[in-house]
């Protein structure tokens, strides 16, 4: 029932409202999660990153669009020989709910981040997000001196975050040059103080505009 699927950057994984014959676990690489609303806009509602599923079982029909942003790699999974195999096997079954969990708690931080935050800490929050992500990929604390590879431009990170591109640029600027990152090459980021980041993403005294 296990097969493998890969997509290159931009290639639609699926579409909102369209039959799913699959389930699937993100190998490699970064996908984002978007509805449309009815006037033609679209709002991105997550991010798949190493280890996230997609789809649901008993649900046929995909409630979001899926499309890669970097190269990914799919482990998919027949949807109808999954379904039986949950049924038999309660390791898989617990395995979800964990990953069901997961996702629960990774939208309600969204809502917070979204909600509550100023700018500057909802780009420290995104970075942290991704960096706590990339330690557990590799079963490692986050900690110290970091380097991740952001897994999105900086206009879909402002799509992401409900910021412009002037103000994700401007509070990135903001952050480097009060050494909280430093940046190499397009996407590559460096934190210094990893606890310093953690800090920035919710005690921003200047509240949220650039020094």
């Amino acid at each position: 029932m296990k097969f493998y699927r890969s997509f290159e950057p931009g290639q639609p994984i699926v579409w909102e409202g369209e039959r799913m014959d699959f389930v699937g676990s993100v190998v490699t690489g970064v996908a984002t999660l978007t509805q449309m609303l009815d006037d033609g806009r679209t709002q991105m509602v997550g991010l798949l990153l190493p280890s996230d599923f997609l789809g649901r079982p008993n649900r046929d029909i995909a409630a979001y669009n899926a499309v890669a942003t970097t190269r990914v790699v799919l482990c998919c999974f027949r949807r109808k020989p999954f379904e039986a195999l949950m049924c038999t096997t309660p390791q898989v079954a617990h395995r979800l709910l964990e990953m069901t969990l997961d996702e629960l708690d990774a939208a309600r931080e969204w809502m917070l981040l979204l909600g509550r935050k100023t700018a500057r800490e909802k780009i420290a929050s995104f970075l942290a997000i991704i960096a706590r992500r990339e330690a557990a990929l590799h079963k490692r604390d986050p900690g110290g001196r970091m380097r991740i590879d952001l897994p999105l431009t900086r206009e879909a990170m402002a799509d992401y975050l409900g910021l412009t591109l002037e103000t994700v640029s401007r509070q990135i600027s903001a952050l480097k040059r009060d050494g909280v990152i430093e940046l190499v090459g397009k996407r590559a980021v460096i934190f210094p103080d990893f606890a310093r980041l953690v800090g920035e993403s919710g005690n921003d005294a200047d509240g949220g505009y650039p020094r």
